[in-house]
């Protein structure tokens, strides 16, 4: 059951604002808790539960060691995301969305591996016997790849999930996932259609104080994944230890028999 503690400090960071109810997707109904004056007013009890559902999903994709993509172009959530993302040392897409992305990953890691032949250039001296011609196309060439996917520079396989702030305009972003069967969270506002998310958290995805709120919560739980991995792997190494010590111990003490 949703917590009231949660609930008020989503409804402070303005999460229940929908958008004008002329724009709404029908199928946001379930969500919606009323409309008042033209706007529709999103339950957010019902949020609060379906956060806490892509939490523990989100957490035991980390757990497991698998990347989460997070995916937001609109201007109000660009430096929220790559803030919040970063931090959990998740890759990110804040600029345009390159086409293909996921459904020909192999073309995008391939322009990814042209940002690091560049880095290699430099550092090993080829880079200095380009002419000044040469050395400008190359860096513009690294700079407009650097924007646009210098995020996922680390991403050398497909991720296990997106989450996605506003469906809407990443449209092309829940196709591509839609259509390879990678799960979608998404902030789903009430002009979206839930019915092509995984894990749908009911909220306002235009305020930059409802979308901080719910991106921190996500990453928050991501943290706590990776967190419990690190503390599964400490204990597999200590049980590995003790089981050695024990084995040693074992073979010390059949030699001092045998003697």
């Amino acid at each position: 059951m949703a917590n009231n503690t949660e609930v008020k400090s989503l409804l402070d960071a303005g999460v229940h604002f929908g958008h004008l109810t002329r724009k709404w997707d029908p199928n946001m109904a379930p969500y919606i808790y009323m409309e008042r004056n033209g706007i529709h007013i999103i339950n957010l009890y019902k949020t609060a539960a379906k956060l806490e559902e892509a939490k523990n999903a989100l957490r035991k994709i980390a757990a497991s060691g698998r990347k989460v993509l997070f995916v937001a172009t609109k201007k109000q959530a660009k430096d929220i995301v790559a803030e919040h993302a970063g931090n959990a040392n998740m890759p990110y897409i804040t600029e345009r969305w390159p086409g293909g992305m996921l459904t020909n990953f192999v073309t995008i890691r391939k322009a990814v591996k042209k940002m690091a032949m560049v880095d290699r250039m430099k550092k090993d001296g080829r880079y200095e016997t380009l002419s000044k011609k040469e050395r400008l196309q190359v860096d513009r060439m690294r700079a407009k790849l650097e924007k646009n996917l210098g995020s996922i520079s680390d991403m050398t396989r497909m991720p296990a999930a997106l989450f996605i702030v506003d469906t809407v305009r990443e449209h092309i972003a829940v196709k591509e996932a839609m259509k390879l069967g990678i799960p979608i969270f998404a902030m789903a506002d009430t002009n979206s259609n839930p019915r092509e998310i995984d894990f749908v958290i009911p909220s306002n995805d235009d305020a930059s104080k409802s979308i901080d709120i719910i991106v921190k919560a996500a990453t928050d739980a991501i943290i706590e994944g990776h967190q419990e991995r690190k503390s599964s792997k400490n204990d597999d190494e200590q049980s590995s230890k003790d089981k050695a010590e024990k084995k040693a111990k074992k073979t010390a003490e059949s030699k001092d028999e045998e003697e």
